[in-house]
């Protein structure tokens, strides 16, 4: 234990201090902490603190690590158990964190701090490119709070800070509340109009892929499907892989989770297009002859190059225009099979999950099961039903 030592500063004030020993930091060296007040008994109930904190392995170290220096180890720490194309959006979401907060010591950072900082990326960030004085989407400044949160808290487990100044910290009601004013949810399709698109295509080169975009397969599933995924004998196909774009080049994995990776059953509509999209195929290569590019994939173009999710997008895109109909995310097209499947047919949680490749069913009807006002349209006949109202005629 450390003697308790009076000084005597050089305005002449009296202070009282000690040298505890706090152990070895994780390269081994030997670290000491020197505590300084103003008296011995405050020395003495400071180290005692560190001594019974040390004894209990919750003793946190002084570190001059800032803010920027560890969001660039958690990333290089989640890099070992996360995709390139998640890490490449967990390092843009917390770019502005890193900018703004990135000087201030880890140690130092205070929820204050933290606070200010989300309420100033909601009312004066703006993306790069954007127009001026526009601000961000909550959506967006909620992703940045949330990887911020998740980094500060991995803090918290390796000791560099007793607390997580981001815990506690949300985006303002009044600034949700605007945010969805100013921005309107673009919903996805009802079914009249997912069935209008499907019989506007049907003689399309690109029918089959797009059907299965609406059967609720992401993009980079159905642009990732290479033939021998699918079996038309059985009728069944699987999504072992994926071909996403990320930084403008085209990224190929397997599926990111064990749910992601699943055998689905083909619909007859969508085994009968496919069967029809590899007689066209074949026919392609015919006609091109060494101009063709032999692929595994499904989705490929007259000379048979592989697609992007980018081009299966705009392709759908323009069709969607031709047709006169408003303009949907190629991807928002589960939320539309989803919630058909769920409100309108009724099929169990479990295998909507399952279908959509999710590890969890809440989350599955949490995200993707929106009933539109036509959905709900049974809860109202089953209200008149239950206030005794006559639904004959209705």
């Amino acid at each position: 234990m450390g003697e308790i030592k009076k000084i005597t500063l050089r305005n002449g004030k009296t202070r009282y201090r000690a040298v505890v020993d706090a152990g070895r930091d994780e390269n081994g060296k030997r670290v000491q902490i020197t505590i300084t007040k103003d008296t011995k008994t405050e020395v003495k109930n400071e180290r005692s603190r560190i001594e019974h904190q040390r004894a209990a392995g919750t003793l946190v170290l002084p570190s001059k690590v800032t803010v920027a220096e560890w969001i660039d180890d958690w990333l290089a720490l989640k890099a070992r158990d996360i995709e390139e194309t998640t890490l490449s959006t967990y390092r843009y979401a917390l770019a502005p964190a890193r900018k703004q907060l990135g000087h201030i010591r880890v140690q130092a950072l205070t929820e204050d701090e933290v606070q200010a900082f989300i309420d100033q990326q909601v009312t004066s960030g703006r993306k790069r490119g954007g127009e001026p004085g526009s601000t961000l989407r909550v959506t967006y400044v909620k992703g940045t709070l949330q990887r911020l949160r998740e980094c500060l808290a991995r803090a918290v487990v390796r000791k560099v800070i007793t607390s997580n100044p981001a815990e506690f910290v949300k985006v303002s009601l009044a600034d949700r509340k605007r945010d969805r004013r100013e921005h309107r949810r673009e919903q996805p399709w009802n079914v009249d109009e997912v069935q209008t698109f499907i019989k506007g295509i049907e003689q399309d080169r690109l029918y089959a892929p797009l059907l299965l975009s609406l059967m609720g397969l992401r993009p980079a599933e159905v642009v990732g499907m290479r033939w021998d995924d699918v079996d038309l004998k059985l009728g069944t196909l699987e999504t072992a892989n994926t071909r996403t774009m990320l930084g403008g080049r085209v990224i190929e994995k397997d599926a990111k989770t064990v749910a992601g990776d699943r055998v689905l059953p083909l619909p007859s509509k969508a085994s009968d297009a496919l069967k029809r999209f590899r007689a066209l195929q074949a026919r392609e290569k015919l006609a091109a002859g060494e101009g063709y590019t032999d692929s595994p994939y499904v989705v490929v173009n007259q000379l048979g190059e592989p697609m992007t999710t980018r081009q299966l997008r705009d392709y759908a895109y323009r069709l969607m225009r031709d047709l006169g109909m408003r303009r949907v995310r190629l991807y928002d097209a589960r939320h539309s099979c989803l919630t058909y499947l769920a409100a309108v047919v009724g099929v169990p949680d479990v295998v909507l999950a399952r279908w959509a490749g999710h590890t969890s069913a809440a989350f599955t009807k949490s995200r993707y099961v929106l009933p539109d006002v036509e959905a709900l349209r049974p809860a109202a006949t089953a209200w008149d039903q239950f206030h005794g109202g006559d639904t004959a005629e209705s």
